[in-house]
């Protein structure tokens, strides 16, 4: 599912309504742990935080114009998902998060390689992902990025 819009805000307001108060609550959360230099915008069409190119001028490897991707929230046809690149490319902090997540949460976890799928909204375990947030700095991102992709 895709929602066309320009901010975070006019994105949540395209949001079905059973599903927004979880993405705004899922957003605030994320805005509030991310630490400094991460900016919001919109990215590949849902809320993004970015490294911007005032940080980190090489972009992203597969579209230098674009700044370099590191969380997105997105209401997708049937769940609310995180894309969170940091567990994608973090052995140590994937491993963590598959560890913790059954302490705070008694479902299931449905995960892809950077995607955390949430199909109960009411099981979003919004103080894990303010930790999740926490564990990761701008520098530290660009580091583990280029250390991935740059050979």
């Amino acid at each position: 599912m895709t929602i066309d819009a320009k901010t975070p805000d006019e994105y949540i307001s395209k949001v079905p309504e059973e599903r927004k108060e979880a993405v705004t609550k899922l957003r605030e959360t994320v805005k509030s742990n991310l630490p400094t230099g991460f900016e919001e915008c919109i990215s590949y069409g849902m809320i993004g935080y970015v490294v911007p190119h005032s940080l980190y001028p090489d972009g992203y490897h597969c579209d230098p114009k674009l700044p370099l991707p590191f969380i997105n929230i997105a209401s997708q046809k049937n769940y609310v998902a995180l894309y969170h690149s940091g567990i994608y490319a973090n052995k140590e902090l994937h491993d963590w998060f598959v560890g913790e997540y059954p302490k705070h949460v008694s479902t299931k976890l449905d995960m892809g390689k950077s995607c955390i799928r949430f199909k109960k909204v009411e099981t979003i375990p919004y103080g894990l992902i303010a930790e999740l947030c926490q564990k990761m700095t701008p520098e530290a991102w660009i580091a583990l990025y280029e250390k991935n992709t740059k050979r």
